[in-house]
């Protein structure tokens, strides 16, 4: 662990989610799994695609309507009815098949399982601070088995726009009634997680992954989530 700033009194230790308690790649491969073959049983037409097919039809919807991908829940959803009716299905069709495959999707993406060392390294901390989780992406931490450690998760979309924007930020620190400054941001991506989190007056412990050269310093580098240990009382 690397401190590169002075932290000031921390009340609120907030936490990304994906790739910062564990790793979203094979979370994402298997629910992108499962909505092919979702899609697959109610649409043959579909089944000649893959998931490049399906990121075009996100990529083309955002193209139109930029703000939709605050949501991606939602960007996802239409996303895949665009692509449907790309397929040629009607429009009524369309709707309920992309519901039955996101349904598909949100339900495999949402099956996370930490490891036992993070969940006890969660229990820990929550005996000194107030946890909470920002999160761009949709997954719920009460499936995980830790919503009980946790005031609160917000969610880009619902919540307001995804990070870097301050909005999630505001948000934890007005319903916790604390000052921005007094919550430690901790998150895998500098852009969204560090920047986000200091223009929101938060402050930030970056978990990079890849030892990555930044032009913006984060209050504290970690290499490992472990290291969050240092946080607790001797």
């Amino acid at each position: 662990m690397q401190l590169f700033k002075a932290l000031s009194p921390v009340s609120v230790l907030s936490f990304d989610l994906d790739d910062t308690l564990y790793d979203n790649k094979p979370v994402i491969e298997a629910a992108e799994q499962a909505m092919l073959s979702a899609l697959a049983q109610q649409a043959p037409a579909s089944k000649a695609t893959d998931s490049a097919f399906w990121w075009q039809q996100r990529l083309k919807l955002a193209s139109i309507e930029p703000e939709i991908r605050h949501d991606i829940g939602r960007w996802r959803l239409l996303g895949i009815e665009a692509g449907l009716l790309e397929l040629g299905l009607p429009r009524p069709e369309a709707r309920r098949v992309a519901e039955h495959g996101y349904a598909a999707f949100l339900d495999a993406r949402t099956r996370i399982t930490l490891s036992p060392e993070v969940t006890q390294l969660l229990s820990a901390l929550a005996k000194q601070y107030r946890l909470i989780a920002i999160t761009n992406g949709n997954a719920c931490i009460n499936k995980m088995g830790i919503g009980e450690l946790f005031a609160f998760s917000l969610q880009a979309g619902p919540d307001g726009r995804m990070k870097p924007y301050a909005d999630l930020f505001m948000t934890a620190a007005a319903r916790l009634q604390v000052k921005p400054a007094q919550i430690l941001h901790i998150g895998d991506s500098h852009r969204a997680d560090v920047m986000g989190a200091l223009s929101a007056g938060c402050q930030a412990a970056w978990l990079d992954h890849y030892q990555s050269a930044v032009p913006v310093l984060p209050h504290i580098r970690l290499t490992d989530v472990q290291q969050l240990q240092h946080l607790l009382p001797n």
